[in-house]
């Protein structure tokens, strides 16, 4: 363990402790000792009692009452369960930081709510900023997404001194990359969860075959570097995940292995105000594998509308970005039946088409209106089932 020097008191609540994300950021807690306040889960208890044990925190959420007495009795703490409870969890944590890895559009009120009690948000929850990014202070938002992160990080992490023309983000392409465009409408979800690089959280694979989950990071980046100048490529080795243009036709490229580790280090550092010298270590040892640049060939790719023909949203998004809650809901409820084999993978597109054509003058004005826009999107889209 390095011998750093550490803000006293808790540090951290982790919404979504037992995904991919939550899983990272406890193993970066344990590397450096950092003290994890609230743990927030969903069904998973079994996963979470073992991070009980291991971490000691204060308080825990989980998603269903009944599930209590499951806990372990090693718990003392507080327990708090459902939608409520999250931001019950989050007004009564002392930390200053609240990681945000929940699913879906779950995670739109406890960002907010974070936002409200005065602390630093680490999203990783893409819905949030999606479907409620003109409502969010993103001052106070620190991207985990791997491809916000390089671009922030391209940009020393402040925009205001490195003007930029055009930002660039980059896709895997997905589970039917190379699968001939006829044959994709047909898919199952067997097959779409086949990612060719990496395994995923299923929503987030069946978003990455779909392209749906690029469209979401082209809004992310929309609000937080307040550009519409924005594009994406398929790279498929993921070592390259944004590119900045500049005004003078310079291109600059962050390369890294693909490991979450990294973005969440720094959305550590920076929220908790921790010295630089804590991120030394991802160069010193083993945590992120150094690339070897001279045995890999890279070429960017563009994303085809004839195999990904939800991309030819992409310009109506940038310019109208509040249709982000239309394309959130009516696309989770396309994703959950797919994963439930009730629709083939070609009527995700159709179910999110439809609704966006049926809603795109209904684009929301408030915080209310978003969620009852929400509502009505998934009751339209429940009836093209």
């Amino acid at each position: 363990m390095p011998s750093l020097p550490l803000p006293k008191g808790s540090f951290m609540v982790i919404l979504g402790s037992t995904g991919s994300i939550g899983v990272n950021t406890l193993e970066i807690a344990k590397r450096f000792s950092l003290e994890v306040e609230t743990l927030c889960a969903g069904k998973n208890i079994a996963l979470l009692n073992q991070q009980i044990l291991e971490f000691h925190p204060k308080n825990i959420v989980i998603a269903n009452k009944e599930d209590i007495p499951r806990i372990t009795k090693n718990f003392s703490g507080k327990i708090y369960y459902g939608t409520n409870g999250i931001l019950e969890a989050i007004s009564a944590s002392k930390s200053p930081l609240v990681i945000n890895a929940l699913v879906g559009f779950l995670g739109l009120k406890p960002t907010l709510h974070a936002l409200k009690e005065g602390k630093k948000v680490a999203l990783a929850n893409k819905e949030s900023l999606v479907v409620g990014g003109e409502f969010l202070d993103t001052s106070n938002i620190i991207p985990i997404d791997s491809e916000h992160f390089s671009l922030a990080y391209l940009m020393g992490f402040n925009t205001a001194i490195c003007p930029f023309k055009t930002l660039y983000i980059t896709a895997s392409g997905g589970a039917f990359r190379d699968t001939p465009p006829e044959k994709i409408p047909l898919q199952n979800a067997a097959n779409a969860l086949k990612h060719p690089n990496w395994k995923m959280g299923r929503k987030i694979t069946i978003d990455s075959a779909t392209m749906v989950n690029k469209l979401f990071e082209i809004l992310e980046a929309r609000w937080l570097f307040k550009s519409k100048n924005i594009d994406a490529y398929i790279e498929r080795n993921s070592h390259i995940h944004a590119l900045i243009e500049f005004w003078d036709g310079s291109i600059t490229a962050h390369f890294a292995m693909a490991n979450m580790q990294l973005p969440i280090a720094y959305a550590l550092a920076y929220a908790l105000g921790l010295c630089e010298e804590f991120l030394h270590p991802f160069s010193r040892t083993s945590i992120i594998p150094k690339l070897n640049l001279t045995n890999q060939s890279y070429t960017l790719e563009s994303i085809c509308p004839n195999r990904y023909p939800l991309w030819n949203l992409k310009s109506q998004l940038l310019e109208n970005p509040k249709l982000g809650v239309i394309l959130n809901a009516a696309n989770e409820i396309a994703v959950e039946a797919f994963l439930e084999d009730k629709i083939p993978f070609g009527k995700i597109t159709q179910i999110v088409q439809k609704s966006l054509e049926s809603f795109r003058d209904s684009a929301p004005k408030s915080l209310e209106e978003i969620f009852i826009t929400d509502k009505e999107v998934r009751r339209f889209s429940q009836k093209l089932l």
